[in-house]
């Protein structure tokens, strides 16, 4: 019996390891163990998610919180760290580049359990970005690097990781959109919005670099006034967003916009269903330039750079600064069909977690 012990914080996560536990399911060898750490505590980007993507309570859960990364990532190593003891399992994975990724990796290594990173090899090159470290740190010292598209091949061997640590699986993203986007179509997300039948533009902002300082929000206000001068935009605000948006005097500025629909977070499921029926979607969040290439909807992302490089070489992705003119200019374009057609990357076809879990099998189990 081969133990495996998943670590999940925050969405992404979520969406990632409920793909992993599914193929886990179906291999009978595989005894899958759960630990939420709490980095994403609300029901309503925590609980919501279990409940959608059908995931199981969490075996152990460390009701870690919010706070700053150094403080976050140190309470992490210290809940978890007495769990993996007691736990005893053969392989931890974890995904992504959150706070509980590196924390996990650094405890889980420390104990000589061998750590899988699920979306290994994935760079921006900005290291101001604590994902960006936080990725760098975790491959370097995890034992089993899992691949979603071939610019993480290339960092990995540029970094002089050895080949034999490294597989090219795909993406678990996608696993969790093919398997649930026509339960998502039935929510009637869209049509609660009235927007069955009208182009509307899908609007996701998180990143500190983007709300956390007054005058890139205060452009970030102006774009939203020019692309609702178009077309409707839906705005499931993240807590943090609206707590500048409203710490800056921008809040009532925008409630004053007819055609914009800023809403609390919405479940998985819902954000699917917006997705999938938008016209374009506007973004600073990497697994939606995924998300967006998978389902080929036209994809703004408000960011220098990309750690998912693929979505812009192949897929409906493009990078733009937070220029409201620009961005608008581009918007028009998506809203009139002249947007670039975009593929679907390599390995991106709903069965990376089923690869990964058979890898896990052959390379782990005794």
């Amino acid at each position: 019996m081969l133990r495996v012990l998943s670590i999940v914080g925050t969405r992404p996560n979520f969406i990632k390891v409920g793909a992993l536990h599914h193929a886990f399911s179906r291999h009978p060898q595989i005894e899958s163990v759960l630990v939420h750490t709490g980095q994403h505590y609300d029901r309503a980007m925590s609980e919501v998610f279990f409940e959608q993507l059908r995931l199981p309570e969490p075996d152990r859960y460390l009701g870690i919180g919010s706070g700053s990364h150094a403080t976050q990532t140190a309470r992490i190593m210290t809940a978890l760290e007495p769990v993996l003891q007691e736990e005893a399992p053969d392989v931890v994975v974890v995904v992504g580049d959150v706070n509980s990724t590196l924390a996990a990796t650094l405890v889980a290594v420390k104990l000589h359990i061998p750590v899988a990173h699920i979306e290994a090899g994935l760079r921006s090159g900005d290291r101001t970005m604590p994902e960006e470290i936080n990725r760098l740190a975790t491959d370097a010292i995890a034992d089993r690097l899992y691949v979603t598209e071939q610019s993480g091949l290339d960092h990995l061997q540029r970094e002089g990781v050895p080949e034999d640590r490294v597989v090219f699986a795909g993406n678990v993203m996608i696993d969790s959109l093919e398997r649930f986007r026509h339960e998502a179509s039935a929510t009637g997300t869209v049509a609660g919005f009235g927007l069955e039948h009208k182009p509307y533009v899908l609007m996701t902002m998180h990143r500190p670099a983007t709300v956390d300082h007054e005058q890139p929000l205060g452009r970030l206000a102006e774009t939203i006034e020019g692309i609702t001068t178009h077309a409707p935009v839906v705005f499931p605000i993240h807590p943090r967003t609206r707590q500048r948006l409203q710490a800056f005097g921008l809040l009532d500025r925008l409630d004053a916009l007819d055609t914009l629909h800023l809403t609390e977070p919405v479940g998985y499921l819902e954000f699917l269903d917006l997705m999938q029926n938008a016209a374009a979607v506007v973004t600073d969040s990497g697994g939606v330039q995924e998300e967006t290439t998978a389902l080929g909807v036209p994809c703004l992302t408000l960011r220098p750079n990309t750690e998912r490089p693929v979505t812009v070489d192949i897929g409906t992705n493009v990078l733009l600064p937070l220029a409201p003119d620009q961005i608008t200019k581009h918007m028009e374009e998506a809203l009139a069909g002249q947007w670039k057609q975009g593929q679907v990357p390599p390995l991106w076809d709903g069965h990376a977690a089923e690869r990964i879990a058979a890898d896990l099998v052959t390379h782990y189990d005794d």
